[in-house]
């Protein structure tokens, strides 16, 4: 399969969280897109790998996208050594995509910055021709970084106002770790997650608000963006 987008990030649920939206919308404007999950975040206080593994299924579903699939590397153990970054390579050459979605490369939790510099390594890889794993090599042309738990400031942002119901679905469908039973709600043990779903919906709210939507996503690229067309650009400067 040749896929138009890859979202890779280190577990179950992070892609929702932070670019649900947009592929959502990819899919909607007929582009292929993909999920690429390093983990089952087995290391997690909540749910099973089993559990987690129907919730990603049924996530994907909600998004439409048209692959997914685990890598199965060390939850909270995460290394950007050589046997992982090959792993992505190969992935890389075999589905080919066009443009890639990795999480910033900073963060509190070092399974996510650990899966940016992972993921892009891996990516550099798959496009050395001498590099004997297998296929065509091939490096995606463009590379972006959801900044959705990043001070940052995006270098563009997406606007997922239709989408973002959807989005909240997708979300939820990881009942595991933001519906859990009532015993686990008040327990007296305080998870991040706890506060999780309604912050990614507060950054979307805000970043809407900051280009005159209901609801948007964040992104950064490293490289200078180009425009051709200065006169139709979006977004009211005064």
């Amino acid at each position: 399969m040749k896929l138009d987008l890859l979202a890779i990030a280190a577990h179950p649920d992070d892609v929702e969280l932070t670019c649900g939206g947009t592929l959502l919308k990819m899919a909607q404007m007929g582009y292929k897109v993909g999920i690429l999950d390093l983990t089952e975040g087995e290391m997690g206080s909540r749910g099973t790998v089993e559990i987690r593994r129907r919730e990603a299924a049924a996530a994907a579903r909600i998004l439409g996208v048209h692959w997914r699939e685990n890598l199965g590397l060390p939850d909270a153990r995460l290394e950007a050594n050589e046997e992982s970054k090959l792993a992505v390579a190969r992935k890389i050459r075999a589905l080919r995509p066009h443009t890639i979605i990795l999480p910033y490369w900073e963060g509190r939790h070092p399974d996510h910055y650990t899966a940016s510099i992972l993921a892009y390594e891996g990516c550099f890889l798959a496009g050395l021709k001498r590099l004997p794993i297998g296929g065509e090599a091939f490096r995606p042309f463009k590379v972006l970084y959801s900044t959705v738990y990043c001070a940052v400031r995006p270098t563009f942002v997406v606007d997922i106002s239709k989408q973002f119901e959807r989005r909240r679905r997708a979300i939820l469908a990881y009942g595991s770790q933001f519906k859990p039973p009532r015993r686990d709600r008040h327990s007296k043990l305080h998870l991040p997650l706890d506060d999780l779903e309604q912050e990614v919906h507060l950054i979307a709210r805000y970043f809407g608000q900051m280009i005159g939507v209901r609801y948007a996503e964040p992104f950064l690229v490293r490289e200078i963006m180009q425009v051709e067309d200065v006169v139709r650009m979006p977004v009211r400067s005064i």
